[in-house]
């Protein structure tokens, strides 16, 4: 009567297991989420709600323009303040994926009422979608892994010094959205070929798109997915789920790349894009002989057709692209291309690609500075994929080896290798905790050892060495678990000392610490455009080196000879020409183009070592 009567109250709210690690998941992912968000914010709680670097200013006096003249004058926009007398079309010289996405954002937070500039939604635009990267990054894992392991990979990414480089408040770059496009993407087209279903193929193709239309990096997608084919193909993989796949993600992922002006037909016609063509035809082939595999039962008849069809698939493939390349309809590889191949190109060839700061070769000490110590839980998690193969961990170990490649030969590049050493470390952490917790929780069970004729003596001797043997498991276990959990503590500390002293201090605003210990802050760059808008004619001309181009354009609201878009190198040689000449030669160059300031940063007084003597 009295067990009937007292009936549990909490009943009703407690939940199964699952339920209760869903719950724990879900928790973690919303905690992670807001982590990777705030731990960007350290520049607007330092200095201000600002753009940073150079490039940056060009897409937000894009995004400016979309949000006050609309798409249509937007998409046909040609600048007159750029590159004078030349000017600048705008519309077809960029990837408005950036732009697009922040004047959607702008235009839902006015929807709902919210009253924010637009800059304010540039400056946060890259720690939102970083945020974004996390869950992404999460079902990844778990789609190639385990739910672990995609757990762990929120968590590490959100906080990698590689990643928060490129996505801080104030980095209003192609980068800040365009590495949740690339992990997107991969994540789609990994779901497609495991599941073979036409709509993932399909949200492949559109996430591909958004890809192409934020950033040029899309070329190493459309380059490693067929490599990735290839390898499946070759190591007998193929599948009717990767056939429609990759058929589905090439067709209409090319069909909307085509759409945007910068890409149009180099999607069809390209050297960096043939690959992707290529394998595509191999697929048909492939399907084909699948086919006709079914139909002979003679599996001799088949090895000779089999050797005809490869030969001749080979030989049209190669005549194709002979032709193609010899008439012009193909175009050769680019500079840039060229230049991750072989590290020593844009020194010989491109001198302004080699001279940029961020295209330069990797240091080992940038490395461990950006990956800390998953550059050692890389190796294990290779190895944990190994020995658990599938087309997916196939897919991963591919992205991330030839990523690192890359990554070795430009630094800007260990932003793409990023995501792929976060996935890998994070099975690597997954596996070796999920094993050392399973021999924790393991019971004192002594196995029988021997047949039942055995002694005594025996019996009592095995049962002896095994419950001696089971506490040092137990210890060793709970010293490397605790030992990994410390590592991890100090690369959480590690990311975000790097994060607030290395990737959180604007270009354009300079601090410094005086004799004493004070802060001193540099404000003299956007003071000197402030003076070049207030005390200049609104036609005047400024010629200065192209570093400056875009910020005196968006701040200073003046028509520039050169800019960062380096499309014309004989116009910045002769503004180099011009910066380098004697006075007398020199101002007849300036003369020449129609100049009528001249902007020069000297950095001789304050010991700024990145002033123009220095360039």
């Amino acid at each position: 009567m009295s067990n009937s009567s007292t009936s549990d109250p909490l009943k009703p709210f407690k939940l199964k297991t699952k339920q209760q690690e869903l719950l724990i998941r879900v928790s973690i992912l919303c905690l992670v989420y807001i982590l990777a968000f705030i731990t960007r914010l350290f520049s607007v709680l330092r200095y201000e709600s600002m753009i940073h670097e150079f490039d940056p200013y060009f897409n937000y006096r894009t995004t400016l323009y979309l949000t006050q003249h609309g798409f249509y004058d937007f998409w046909n926009w040609f600048d007159y303040e750029s590159w004078y007398p030349l000017g600048r079309i705008v519309g077809g010289t960029l990837y408005p994926g950036l732009m697009v996405t922040a004047a959607l954002i702008y235009r839902l937070l006015h929807f709902l009422r919210f009253a924010v500039h637009i800059r304010e939604v540039c400056v946060l635009t890259a720690p939102f979608f970083a945020s974004n990267t996390t869950l992404v990054a999460y079902f990844f894992g778990k789609e190639i892994w385990d739910s672990g392991g995609g757990l762990v990979a929120a968590i590490l990414i959100a906080v990698c010094p590689g990643y928060i480089s490129r996505s801080v408040a104030g980095s209003y770059d192609n980068e800040g959205v365009a590495i949740f496009a690339l992990l997107f993407t991969f994540y789609l087209f990994v779901k497609a070929v495991n599941k073979g279903s036409l709509a993932w193929g399909l949200a492949s193709a559109f996430g591909y798109f958004y890809m192409v239309s934020a950033w040029g990096g899309y070329v190493f997608i459309i380059n490693l997915i067929p490599l990735y084919v290839l390898v499946l193909l070759i190591t007998g993989r193929y599948s009717m789920r990767l056939y429609v796949a990759y058929n589905c993600m090439y067709i209409l992922g090319m069909l909307l790349a085509m759409q945007i002006r910068f890409v149009g037909f180099q999607h069809v016609q390209s050297g960096e894009h043939m690959a992707a063509m290529g394998v595509f035809f191999l697929m048909q082939v492939f399907y084909f002989l699948d086919w006709v595999k079914h139909m002979l039962s003679d599996t001799k008849l088949f090895q000779e057709f089999l050797s005809i069809t490869v030969t001749c698939a080979v030989a049209a493939g190669g005549i194709a692209l002979g032709v193609g390349m010899a008439s012009g309809y193909i175009s050769p590889w680019t500079g840039r291309f060229y230049s991750l191949l072989d590290p020593t190109y844009a020194k010989d060839h491109i001198p302004i690609i080699a001279s940029v700061s961020e295209h330069q070769p990797t240091a080992w000490s940038s490395f461990m500075f950006d990956f800390h110590i998953l550059l050692f839980l890389f190796p294990a998690g290779l190895y944990f994929c190994f020995k658990r193969l599938s087309d997916a961990t196939i897919f991963i170990v591919m992205y991330g080896l030839t990523s690192m490649y890359f990554a070795g030969v430009m630094v800007r590049l260990i932003l793409v290798a990023t995501p792929a050493v976060c996935l890998i470390s994070a099975i690597a952490v997954s596996a070796t905790v999920k094993n050392l917790t399973v021999l924790l929780r393991s019971k004192n069970k002594v196995a029988q050892i021997g047949s039942t004729k055995g002694t005594s003596s025996a019996k009592s001797s095995s049962k002896a060495s095994l419950d001696q043997s089971q506490p040092f498991q137990k210890n060793g276990a709970m010293a490397l678990l605790f030992g990994a959990f410390y590592l991890l503590s100090r690369y959480a500390t590690h990311c975000t000392w790097v994060t607030s002293e290395a990737y959180s201090s604007p270009s354009i605003v300079l601090a410094a610490r005086g004799a004493h210990g004070n802060r001193v802050i540099f404000d003299d760059y956007r003071e000197a455009y402030f003076w070049l808008r207030q005390n200049t004619p609104p036609d005047a001309k400024v010629m200065s080196w192209w570093d400056y181009g875009y910020q005196i354009t968006a701040m200073g609201n003046r028509t520039v000879i050169v800019d960062n878009n380096t499309w014309n190198n004989t116009h910045i040689a002769t503004v180099g020409r011009a910066m380098s000449s004697y006075e007398d030669e020199a101002y007849e160059i300036i003369r020449s183009l129609d100049v009528d300031y001249v902007l020069v940063v000297f950095g001789g007084v304050t010991g700024y070592s990145s002033d123009d003597i220095n360039k």
